[in-house]
């Protein structure tokens, strides 16, 4: 595995930190992002810039993309001079996106047809994850070649699963999406109210996270709430893309998901307040909003 040549395209709030571990492991790592100077932290450290993804696949033997809707992966991967048309035989590729399981499927029959390895791993953790190398990865693909990219893998995260075959990773981390949208609705109506009964909020959280309402949102995000924190570890735009491709499978599967359905409904006003670009935390500025309370104001 040293010997390979990495890639990496989409060096974005998460992608920074995740090729940076690629890099402090000492690999050779070719990089692409549509704003170059979003890259130059990892340039600096020894990523080598390509002008297009074209470049980088003819470059790498493993290329790992992390971009933000599922029309830019199908572009990267499927478009004219995309990662697949400008492959070599053998080559590897990992889609760390959050995107449609339907598009994982389609990437991997394009992969294998021209001799290559695709896997969909898509990511849970946020910025603070991917920072501490701590990502839970969701894989789909092959199990030989889940083995194969797995020592990379423990490079970005910690907890690391094989959930089956191409789009089970999407799958997966639609699951993952759904338990998130009904845990954030609750952590800030939880913040809204202890704010508005006069509860000291820090107090009340130390209590109740070592209860049965401990989460991750709890730990991690909650803080940065009571901050006036609510820059992005993972933005409002690409909540609700994911929570968009979880209702489109559910109906695909007959399935009816009212809180996911609510909570997608409550981001997508945070939207038409201009707050698309905050982090999912933010979701407590327009509970706060609605009631009038005045308890948390935008920093």
């Amino acid at each position: 595995m040293a010997t390979e040549v990495l890639g990496f395209i989409g060096i974005g709030v998460m992608g920074h930190s995740m090729c940076s571990h690629l890099l402090d492991a000492g690999y050779e790592v070719h990089v692409y992002n549509r704003t170059k100077a979003k890259a130059e932290g990892v340039i600096a450290k020894g990523a080598i810039w390509e002008d297009s993804p074209a470049l980088v696949a003819r470059a790498a033997d493993v290329v790992f993309t992390m971009l933000g809707y599922p029309q830019d992966v199908e572009q990267v991967y499927l478009g004219e001079g995309g990662l697949i048309s400008s492959s070599h035989k053998g080559e590897y590729f990992v889609d760390m996106t959050t995107t449609k399981p339907s598009l994982s499927i389609e990437i991997a029959k394009a992969a294998q047809a021209a001799g290559c390895h695709s896997c969909d791993a898509p990511v849970s953790g946020g910025d603070t994850g991917a920072r501490n190398a701590a990502l839970s990865i969701m894989a789909g693909c092959e199990e030989e070649v889940f083995n194969h990219l797995l020592p990379l893998f423990r490079i970005m995260g910690k907890a690391i699963t094989y959930e089956g075959g191409p789009g089970m990773g999407q799958h997966t981390k639609m699951c993952n999406q759904i338990v998130i949208a009904g845990t954030m609705g609750g952590m800030c109506e939880a913040l809204l109210y202890a704010k508005k009964a006069g509860l000291d909020a820090q107090k009340m959280l130390d209590t109740i996270k070592a209860g049965a309402a401990g989460c991750w949102s709890l730990d991690n995000l909650a803080p940065r709430i009571l901050k006036g924190d609510y820059q992005p570890g993972f933005m409002i735009d690409h909540f609700v893309k994911d929570m968009g491709i979880a209702l489109e499978e559910s109906r695909q599967m007959g399935l009816c998901l009212p809180t996911l359905a609510l909570v997608q409904q409550l981001y997508i006003a945070m939207q038409g307040m201009d707050y698309g670009k905050l982090g999912t935390q933010a979701l407590v500025l327009a509970l706060d909003r609605v009631s009038g309370s005045g308890c948390f104001k935008e920093a």
